[in-house]
């Protein structure tokens, strides 16, 4: 019999508990409802990235840029040049860039959206583990205490039994960050 509260490992798994393979299954489930939700100008967007992200685009644009060349350089006499300065040729080359980078920024923009997502959650589950921890210690320390333990009695335990108030870890940074500045600052003042 399994201890209670322990996930059964599921067999062929190499050893993973049951918990993480229904993490991993529930995150790839997510991710194919996002794929699948997406409206039409986004596939769109992400299909366009992906094509000029690979090398058939490469291949195909030195092929066509190479003829054009050819042709307009009249290195190949069978064909008449119809943009000897290449003028033409470096307009579309041009616009196509424009849209190019315009459909990279979006689909950059939709990535860095989830994973700022994804910072958020993982931002979640710490303060949540984190708050777990913290009751686990309380409860520890109060068994620790009753049974007499000398180490249950460490004055850092009192500490680590506060629950993290993240806008307070964030104030702190500013403030250590600006600290930093203002040394730096005051450093090349005084080399100067």
């Amino acid at each position: 019999m399994e201890p209670r509260g322990r996930e059964k490992e599921t067999p062929g798994a190499e050893g993973m508990a049951a918990v993480v393979n229904r993490n991993i299954a529930a995150l790839l489930e997510r991710r194919r409802v996002e794929e699948r939700t997406k409206g039409v100008q986004e596939r769109l967007s992400d299909a366009i990235t992906a094509f000029t992200g690979s090398m058939p685009f490469v291949y195909i644009h030195l092929v066509l840029f190479t003829l054009w060349i050819v042709i307009n350089k009249s290195w190949l006499p069978i064909i008449p040049p119809f943009d000897p300065t290449l003028v033409i040729l470096a307009m579309a080359a041009s616009v196509e860039a424009i849209f190019l980078s315009t459909f990279v920024l979006i689909s950059q923009n939709r990535m860095q959206a989830l994973a700022d997502r994804r910072a958020e959650l993982n931002l979640h589950i710490s303060l949540l583990a984190e708050h777990e921890v913290t009751r686990i210690i309380t409860l520890l320390t109060a068994v620790g205490q009753r049974l007499g333990v000398e180490e249950s009695h460490n004055p850092e335990l009192e500490e680590l039994a506060k629950d993290v108030k993240p806008e307070k870890v964030l104030d702190r940074m500013d403030q250590v960050e600006q600290e930093s500045v203002e040394k730096e600052e005051k450093e090349e003042k005084e080399e100067a």
